[in-house]
């Protein structure tokens, strides 16, 4: 429970109505009750206020709510998340290494973190203060893993990788798994040892069941924030930059470069050993097979401007009654040409 003025500070918002009123959770616009806050980052869901029963609401300065109590702010989708994280999101609590976890002796683990039982954490590895291993998870040897890391079941970090601080990985997460590398060798394959690693810096996010291959040298690097959903495949000696969203089912082939606050929409990928500049945002689906210049939007493949694309999907559904109309104007154009031949 919070006093709505505090959560107002929290936000950076300014509280119109009564700053004692206490708030317990945060609820969804149409199942708000008394003790409830919620929010109204669409302005589509303003008409659904005259019939919100919530105690306060979350607004953008010029919304007018008669009779209720208000907290406005810039951005109410972000102060939904703060005060959500606040109200509702408990607190990991410190148990230490639990029972049933094995750790190698030369480890050095914080004794505020948290080790659950079925870890495994391998020789000269460190971990950070307030870190929570939970069951299952596998650290191999020589990895540094920061403070306040959150590393959820079956999730696995291989040898001498390294995580910053506050990184998050759900569960079955692979960071450090061997690059696709393998040299041709007559009918077969010589398989290229991947001996570099994999760096997370502060604040990643990585989603369940994605991978994060090991450098076949050197290293592949996720810059600090950059959020990356379930089921993605980043191969070996990428760099990403911060604050980067990558959607499920993307992938980004082999050393290749992408810039800070990018985009890529779900299944949307880029082609080994290309450079992606800043703030470009790529389309579901949408695949790039050539360097990408910064701040575009883009979508398709090959890529093309977004509002470029969706005329040209626009036109798709018609290609069949154009082909037909081509084919009775070739056969005309033809006939006058047979015309003009015989005058």
């Amino acid at each position: 429970m919070a006093k709505l003025q505090r959560l107002a500070d929290l936000v950076e918002g300014e509280v119109s109505g009564n700053p004692e009123l206490d708030i317990d959770r945060v609820a969804p616009i149409d199942q708000a009750q008394e003790g409830d806050i919620t929010f109204v980052a669409n302005p589509k869901y303003l008409a659904q206020l005259k019939d919100c029963r919530a105690s306060a609401v979350i607004v953008v300065p010029g919304v007018e709510a008669p009779g209720m109590d208000l907290i406005v702010c810039k951005n109410p989708y972000l102060a939904f998340a703060k005060i959500l994280t606040l109200l509702q999101v408990p607190q990991r609590p410190v148990k230490g290494i639990m029972s049933g976890a094995w750790i190698a002796e030369s480890a050095d683990v914080d004794e505020s973190a948290t080790v659950y039982p079925g870890c495994v954490v391998g020789e000269r590895v460190t971990i950070g203060a307030g870190t929570t291993l939970y069951p299952g998870v596998v650290i191999y040897d020589d990895v540094k893993i920061g403070e306040g890391c959150l590393l959820h079941a079956k999730s696995v970090v291989r040898e001498g990788c390294r995580l910053g601080d506050r990184v998050i990985l759900q569960p079955a997460v692979v960071i450090g798994s061997d690059g696709f590398g393998f040299a041709p060798d007559g009918d077969g394959y010589y398989k290229i040892p991947q001996v570099g690693i994999v760096v997370l810096e502060d604040d990643v996010e990585i989603g369940s069941n994605s991978c994060v291959d090991r450098a076949a040298l050197g290293e592949t690097r996720i810059h600090r924030g950059t959020k990356i959903d379930n089921l993605v495949q980043i191969a070996h000696n990428v760099e990403i930059g911060e604050d980067c969203i990558l959607v499920s089912q993307s992938g980004i082939a082999g050393s290749t470069k992408i810039g800070k606050h990018c985009t890529f929409g779900g299944q949307a990928a880029a082609a080994g050993h290309l450079t992606v500049g800043d703030n470009v945002m790529i389309g579901g689906r949408g695949g790039a097979t050539n360097d990408v210049a910064s701040n575009q939007v883009l979508s398709g493949l090959p890529l093309m401007p977004h509002k470029q694309w969706l005329r040209a999907t626009m036109a798709l559904p018609k290609l069949p009654e154009m082909r037909k109309e081509m084919k009775q104007m070739k056969k005309r154009l033809e006939e006058l040409e047979a015309l003009l031949q015989e005058t």
